[in-house]
């Protein structure tokens, strides 16, 4: 007689367990407790079995060969920026965003380019049907296909034989809240089921030393549906972000054990699929206008180059109870503090003012060096003073008032210049720093925010 499971209540946010219902979880998230049935360990059980006259034997550092060369080209350089040259193998890579941006044209799209060298790839989808993807390839996909496979299926084990089968150079599973596996009870998607998969999936990866992709969906917050577990266990978070009113797309790794995590992969949705963006600031620039309140340009060192982006800026007189903040691309935070440092340090009170902000393209951008530019655009929309001369505005503001460096300062000034910016408006420090002065671009150094004021 097998023995009787035990039930406990588990959180699909953020997986903790609970012998009894809770209406809120510890990490805050109501309503997210669902009740899983837990089996007990086998005195059989498979880790046990292979263990069994194995002996485990430690190996020194300089014994084990680098993998610093085992990297797959996918054919995308956006892509292998973001992944920090290509995909590794062995490694598992997450990829989330919302729906309809793009991610799974992403990943055909570079499936069918590796599977084009010769070796095969398989694509596993738990959404589509094989007709669908088919007629996806058929629209994104160049080149020769013959190599790449494609398996709908939901089921783990199933899954995982066909690999086996198959040897793929390649692994995509799409999407991994549709998996499940018949050794547990509990519904696809749950924590259980998604963390069971992610594992199977990692063993699978490492064992045959193949680069394996996952797609999960996200929550209308923008966060990861579902456990926040399945972000541990792999090595890569990749996030697809941009607005569905435009074409251009933003690929961002939020970790990655492979590389950097300050490199970000600009696409354009094209009818043919994504194309990579080259000139992205002149992509984040094309339709911004001189002499127009409420808007000026600001910059960003992402990676290894530096993005120049437009911030545009409203204010309106409120007519409810309390003024409205509305911030796109920038943190509300964040927004709320520019505000104050202008009432105190600039004598600018916005408190029956409605003000929005908005970094145009969809990057949200890291970091502090835009709130100088957010700022003074909103200085430039209350005071109606439009930026003329092609300006640029970068710098951190302090609660004091004052203006904080900028990494990389000489590189973005060499991109304004080549962007066509006559002026460059910066924090003191950075200007005094400045070695090689660009030529046809203006350097207003200021120290805090009520100089920057009076040089708009």
């Amino acid at each position: 007689m097998g023995k009787k499971g035990t039930t406990v209540f588990v959180c699909q946010e953020c997986g903790n367990e609970s012998p009894k219902w809770m209406g809120q979880c510890i990490c805050g998230a109501w309503n997210s407790m669902v009740e899983e049935k837990v089996l007990p360990a086998s005195t059989e059980d498979k880790r046990r079995r292979a263990a069994q006259g194995r002996t485990v034997k430690a190996v020194r550092l300089d014994e084990v060969k680098s993998g610093a060369e085992s990297r797959i080209d996918t054919e995308i350089g956006e892509l292998n920026r973001v992944l920090g040259g290509g995909l590794v193998t062995g490694s598992l890579t997450l990829i989330s965003g919302e729906p309809g941006i793009g991610k799974s044209t992403l990943i055909i799209q570079a499936a069918s380019k590796i599977a084009s060298k010769g070796q095969p790839v398989l694509y596993i989808t738990g959404e589509e049907s094989l007709e669908q993807i088919r007629m996806r390839a058929d629209r994104v996909c160049k080149g020769n296909m013959e190599n790449l496979y494609l398996l709908s299926e939901t089921n783990m084990e199933n899954a995982l034989a066909v690999t086996e089968e198959l040897k793929p150079c390649f692994l995509v599973i799409d999407s991994i809240q549709t998996m499940y596996s018949a050794e547990l009870e509990s519904a696809p998607g749950s924590v259980s089921q998604v963390r069971a998969c992610t594992n199977e999936l990692m063993r699978e990866g490492k064992e045959r030393n193949i680069p394996v992709f996952i797609v999960a969906h996200v929550t209308k917050s923008g966060d990861l549906a579902g456990p926040k577990i399945i972000e541990h266990l792999v090595d890569c978070v990749l996030y697809f972000t941009g607005e569905r009113n435009q074409e251009i797309r933003i690929l961002r790794a939020y970790k990655n054990r492979f590389g950097t995590t300050s490199e970000v992969g600009a696409f354009e949705m094209t009818g043919e699929g994504l194309s990579e963006i080259e000139n992205l600031s002149g992509s984040f620039l094309e339709g911004m206008e001189d002499g127009v309140e409420g808007s000026i340009a600001t910059a960003v060192y992402e990676g290894t180059r530096p993005l120049l982006l437009e911030v545009q800026a409203l204010t309106a007189p409120t007519h409810i109870g309390f003024a409205r903040r509305t911030a796109i691309g920038v943190e509300l935070s964040r927004l709320n503090m520019i505000l104050a440092v202008l009432d105190r340090k600039a004598g600018i009170s916005l408190i029956n003012q409605d003000v929005y902000v908005n970094i145009v393209g969809g990057l949200r951008p890291e970091g502090t060096s835009t709130d100088l530019a957010v700022a003074l655009a909103i200085f430039s929309t209350y005071k109606r003073i439009p930026c003329t001369k092609r300006t640029l505005a970068m710098g951190e503001i302090g609660l004091t008032g004052d203006l904080r460096s900028v990494q990389n300062a000489e590189k973005i000034v060499k991109e304004a210049a080549r962007m066509g910016f006559q002026r460059v408006i910066l924090p003191q420090k950075n200007a005094n720093r400045m070695t090689e002065i660009t030529e046809g671009i203006e350097l207003l150094g200021v120290k805090s925010l009520a100089e920057a004021i009076k040089v708009i």
